[in-house]
């Protein structure tokens, strides 16, 4: 119970929702990282879920700025959905 035909939509559920900003923003995350100052490897591993963001006050008004988003549009988590919702 509970599952999904997860065929058509199952990129779309694992997909980063930083990464679908980014893009829909039309940065790479070498212009994202740079422009927030950042590693490109920590945005790499804040879309794939690896690491938290923790940003400063200045880099979260520049990443507001740059996608185009108030914070409260902004995504609670950046990276994928984990996959364990067991107990949930």
């Amino acid at each position: 119970m509970g599952k999904r035909n997860k065929s058509s939509s199952s990129s779309e559920e694992n997909e980063s929702p930083l990464k679908k900003l980014r893009e829909e923003a039309g940065l790479s995350q070498q212009e994202l990282a740079s422009s927030i100052g950042v590693g490109v490897t920590t945005v790499s591993r804040w879309e794939r879920g690896v690491s938290e963001a923790m940003l400063t006050v200045p880099q979260m008004k520049a990443l507001c700025k740059l996608l185009g988003k108030s914070i409260e549009e902004l995504p609670d988590e950046f990276g994928t959905k984990k996959r364990s919702s067991e107990g949930e």
